[in-house]
């Protein structure tokens, strides 16, 4: 990807709340526009607790799932994703600091990886 690869309105957020029908409890969203030259292919979105200590790199990132992305532009996407947690799900997850690694895929076959997109924090 060129050097003018924009990740712009990164949007981190955890939502843990009341439990609805079904047994979902809340989830985890991250938002970004991503841009590029030519055109957006993709983008690949690996999310991690800061104490598990993992330092993931551009190719375990290849393998990990994919946001939903919708171009907004012959240049930019506008790229989601949505993790749904159960009240089970919830009530394990690690409080403290979490942070989302992403990968952009370029329609041109570049990339771009960026290690900490996002720091988000869990609470109860």
């Amino acid at each position: 990807m060129s050097k003018r690869v924009l990740f712009s309105s990164l949007i981190g957020a955890v939502a843990i709340g009341a439990v609805a029908a079904g047994g979902s409890a809340g989830s985890f969203s991250y938002t970004v526009d991503v841009s590029d030259d030519s055109g957006v292919r993709g983008l690949k979105v690996l999310v991690r607790t800061a104490s598990s200590k993992l330092d993931p790199i551009e190719a375990e990132l290849r393998s990990v799932e994919s946001a939903t992305c919708r171009s907004t532009s012959d240049e930019t996407a506008r790229c989601a994703y949505t993790v749904k947690v159960t009240k089970r799900e919830a009530a394990g997850l690690a409080k403290g600091t979490w942070y989302v690694s992403a990968l952009a895929t370029a329609e041109d076959g570049d990339t771009t990886f960026v290690p900490h997109a996002a720091t988000f924090a869990v609470t109860r």
